[in-house]
């Protein structure tokens, strides 16, 4: 059977502080424990103190050697696509060809006003993105239809596509992945769910010629020490208004043999990697608790 794989979210800038690391030593010492992947989110202005993602990934590239490099999400659609690919196209140069690309179109109004992007238009450009940046990363010449008078645009240099992983649990986005992406990446969501939309993902590729998407699931916890599964769980239900119900048992916690065996159920349910963001009350203990529990998933 093919290897879980396991990869952490680079601690936010609160994390950093409170733990007193910085993002290099925190990719340093994800690498040394043994998990596969770092990565980081993509937020512009959300009211609170948070990185750029192109350029923290780069300086966790820049410290390590094996790990994914990856977004958690990217979303190409709030910057030109020729900047956009641009950025990627760095991020697989310094890496060494380690990034694993997220894409996504979330976040809320604010933040695309910010960015001088119309809202509206999140998904069409998000479509653009999805077919034009493979072009665009190889150094074909490529017309951008979203920019005035369609410009054509020629980078260098070339770099190869990472795998791209689209973000959500939505139907949309299923449909997206079936067609345009290399994997299928939601968050916070059951075993359950994950199974429906393996099916879903596998017929529809299947209608468009394609091979199935690998499943990459988002999640989150506490493995030692920190808030209760329960607490958790509730902030998860206000932050996207879902029942309690429905998600209390979304939170990875509990001895690593039982966290093991829940992302087991995911495995189960089609899943070949877990990207996880820890809320623990100390990053470096609870990475280190997460490479225990991906040695027990892969036993």
């Amino acid at each position: 059977m093919d290897i879980f794989e396991i990869g952490v979210i680079l601690p936010s800038v609160a994390v950093q502080r409170r733990d007193g690391i910085d993002l290099r030593e925190a990719a340093r010492h994800a690498e040394a424990a043994g998990l596969d992947g770092v990565w980081h989110g993509d937020h512009l202005a959300i009211g609170g103190p948070t990185l750029d993602a192109p350029i923290a990934l780069a300086t966790a590239a820049a410290v390590t050697s094996r790990v994914r490099i990856g977004t958690s999400v990217l979303i190409p659609a709030i910057r030109p696509l020729a900047w956009a690919a641009k950025q990627i196209a760095t991020l697989q140069h310094v890496s060494g060809d380690r990034l694993v690309l997220g894409v996504g179109s979330g976040g809320g109004p604010g933040q695309w006003a910010a960015a001088g992007v119309p809202y509206a238009e999140r998904g069409p450009r998000t479509d653009t993105a999805l077919k034009l940046l493979p072009r665009l990363l190889s150094g074909e010449k490529t017309e951008l239809p979203d920019e005035p008078g369609n410009p054509p645009v020629e980078l260098a240099p070339p770099a190869a596509t990472p795998p791209i992983w689209v973000g959500n649990a939505s139907g949309v986005a299923i449909r997206r992945a079936a067609r345009l992406g290399d994997g299928w990446f939601p968050s916070l969501i059951s075993p359950d769910q994950v199974a429906e939309g393996a099916k879903l993902l596998a017929d529809l590729a299947a209608e468009h010629g394609r091979p199935a998407p690998v499943i990459a699931i988002g999640a989150t916890g506490v493995l030692s020490g920190g808030p209760s599964r329960e607490e958790i769980a509730s902030s998860i239900s206000t932050a996207y208004d879902r029942p309690i119900g429905e998600v209390i048992d979304i939170p990875l916690s509990g001895r690593p043999e039982e966290a093991a065996e829940r992302l087991a159920a995911y495995r189960e349910a089609g899943a070949r990697h877990a990207i996880v963001g820890v809320a623990g009350d100390d990053w470096r203990a609870e990475v280190d608790r997460l490479a225990e529990v991906r040695g027990l998933v892969n036993r």
